[in-house]
């Protein structure tokens, strides 16, 4: 099953409104700071600590903020936001499945990458892990991540999405085009 960018951003559009109807507004690089909150806390056990009205609080000052609200999801993840960041990973994983991605080269590999950059996989796996980092660690200095931001930001038509779509697209495209200089024919 082969989807087209229009097929796929509609498909999207509909899962970000019935998430915003349903649940909350999608957005998920806290997660990663809840996750990272998980593991010191196994390395520290006094990181995260119950308070006397049944709330939570950290030794450190970002956990503790918003009255320990991230204190509380990492003592707690099995709520709704990281239960939600495991399954965009499974979606993933099923997608690229769905799609042939067998780990052949071919598969793994788009045609412009391979243009630009040649066929070895560990360069393109390196630099999706490098943009990766460099993306989530600009999400946590705005405050939050393109699918909080841009996609459940512009769908709430909050004025720091369409600021932040319009920022977010004017570092990209040039980026993309210094990056990207040969095309290919698809």
């Amino acid at each position: 099953m082969t989807w087209n960018w229009k097929t796929g951003g509609v498909a999207l559009g509909l899962a970000i409104f019935i998430a915003v109807l349903l649940v909350k507004p999608i957005g998920v690089s806290t997660q990663f700071v809840i996750f990272d909150a998980m593991v010191a806390d196994k390395i520290n056990p006094d990181l995260i600590t119950p308070t006397d009205d049944g709330g939570w609080t950290s030794t450190n000052a970002y956990l503790a903020k918003s009255d320990g609200k991230y204190a509380k999801n990492a003592a707690n993840p099995l709520n709704y936001s990281f239960i939600f960041v495991l399954a965009m990973m499974a979606g993933a994983g099923i997608s690229a499945w769905l799609r042939g991605g067998n780990g052949k080269e071919d598969n793994r590999i788009p045609a412009l990458w391979r243009a630009n950059f040649g066929d070895a996989a560990w360069k393109r796996n390196l630099a999706a892990f490098g943009g990766g980092f460099i993306v989530l660690y600009g999400a946590r200095l705005a405050g939050g991540c393109t699918s909080g931001h841009m996609m459940s930001g512009l769908m709430q038509t909050a004025l720091s999405g369409y600021i932040f779509t319009v920022g977010a697209f004017a570092a990209a495209i040039p980026v993309a085009m210094m990056m990207y200089k040969k095309d290919v024919e698809l």
